[in-house]
């Protein structure tokens, strides 16, 4: 059995990763989907100075009360940059980090330094009371049925989490990592230059025939990929 922690993308929450959960325990894993401060269930929880960091501290938070070691930590979309700077202060507590069509970020980087120029200056155009993001589109390959039970729960998520640069507190990182890539159009595509990046440093990559978010619109395809992570990592 692995474990395996999930890091969200923008606007979602844990609550999005449900139809993941009975595919990962038929398998003998356990997944864990926290949702950050401000965002999901934990809205009514929302202000303008969350950060990055705030996100980050509230997946070290589960680590540590759950005393959870040996995690398989999987960063989505914007989740990468929080999984980022999860392996960096937990790194005796993950074995094995996996970007799902997400930011891997270099030392200093924030999520707007890599958005496309146009997305990024919509966010801040279109901020509302000056400080929240509004969810973007859902990707095209979303049934009419996961659109709307996607689009009833997504909330705004502030600025200060797109902007806040990432800072290492131990170096870079050199625990193993796998990137998966969602090869269905993406506008902008922000996230292959990663997969392009990860390819070139000899990390495990996978190709998925899904658009941004797997564990909604192929959670099979998705399960299989992440068992074959689970499997590689009990061998490392």
């Amino acid at each position: 059995m692995s474990t395996f922690l999930v890091a969200h993308g923008s606007w979602s929450a844990g609550w999005a990763w449900k139809k993941m959960h009975p595919l990962m325990a038929a398998r003998g894993h356990r997944l864990i989907t926290p949702t950050y401060t401000g965002i999901g269930a934990l809205s009514h929880l929302a202000h303008k100075d969350i950060d990055l960091d705030t996100h980050i501290e509230d997946m070290l938070r589960v680590l540590f009360y759950d005393d959870l070691r040996d995690v398989i930590l999987i960063g989505h979309s914007y989740g990468g940059m929080v999984a980022t700077g999860v392996a960096d202060r937990a790194r005796d507590r993950i074995k094995h980090l996996v970007y799902l069509d997400a930011y891997a970020p270099e030392e200093g980087k924030s999520a707007h330094d890599y958005a496309p120029a146009d997305r990024r200056d919509d966010q801040v155009k279109n901020l509302i009371d000056g400080w929240k993001v509004m969810p973007g589109g859902v990707p095209d390959d979303t049934s009419p049925e996961d659109k709307a039970w996607l689009v009833k729960r997504r909330r705004p998520q502030p600025i200060k989490t797109y902007t806040q640069k990432i800072r290492f507190h131990n170096g870079p990182l050199t625990l193993p990592r796998t990137f998966i890539y969602a090869k269905k159009p993406n506008p902008g595509d922000p996230f292959r230059p990663f997969m392009e990046k990860a390819r070139a440093e000899g990390w495990k990559i996978y190709e998925i025939d899904a658009s941004h978010s797997p564990h909604v619109t192929a959670p099979e395809e998705l399960m299989r990929i992440l068992d074959e992570v689970a499997k590689e990592s009990r061998v490392a």
